[in-house]
């Protein structure tokens, strides 16, 4: 291909993300994870189309940056959805990126060593992982896209 001068001049290079097939694979979904997946969406529904008399609370970090203190906060979440389970639904608030800020640190996705480090393949890989931990302790979570 000829150079057309349109060329992003700003990239130091190019690498392959996996699929979400290949992420799949490489990290799958244990049967314990993928029961709190369903019981977790069912329990949201149940509150939202109101046959549950329960408040939906979906809480959790900003941004996740480090996954020994989310796991951390996870386990102390999991405790108290545990004892409030007959008038809260907690699902777990899990974001790896901050979008909406246009200095500084921009999030795991964008940098997951803090370090300008862009490895976004690691990310996914890393953030799959996190969220099976989560669902495999029992604890919903809730993500934004």
């Amino acid at each position: 291909m000829r150079p057309t001068g349109l060329e992003n001049g700003n990239g130091a290079g190019f690498e392959d993300m996996p699929t979400p097939e290949a992420v799949q694979e490489m990290v799958p979904l244990s049967e314990a994870a993928a029961e709190t997946v369903a019981s977790g969406r069912a329990m949201v529904r149940s509150v939202l189309d109101r046959t549950a008399r329960r408040l939906l609370v979906i809480v959790g970090p900003c941004s996740i940056h480090d996954p020994e203190a989310a796991m951390d906060y996870a386990q102390r979440l999991r405790a108290l959805a545990d004892r409030v389970r007959d008038t809260l639904a907690i699902v777990m608030r899990v974001y790896f990126e901050k979008p909406r800020t246009s200095t500084g640190w921009k999030g795991f996705v964008n940098d997951p060593r803090m370090a300008d480090s862009s490895r976004i393949q690691e990310v996914l890989i890393g953030g799959r992982r996190l969220l099976r931990r989560f669902a495999e302790m029992g604890l919903p979570a809730a993500t934004e896209a």
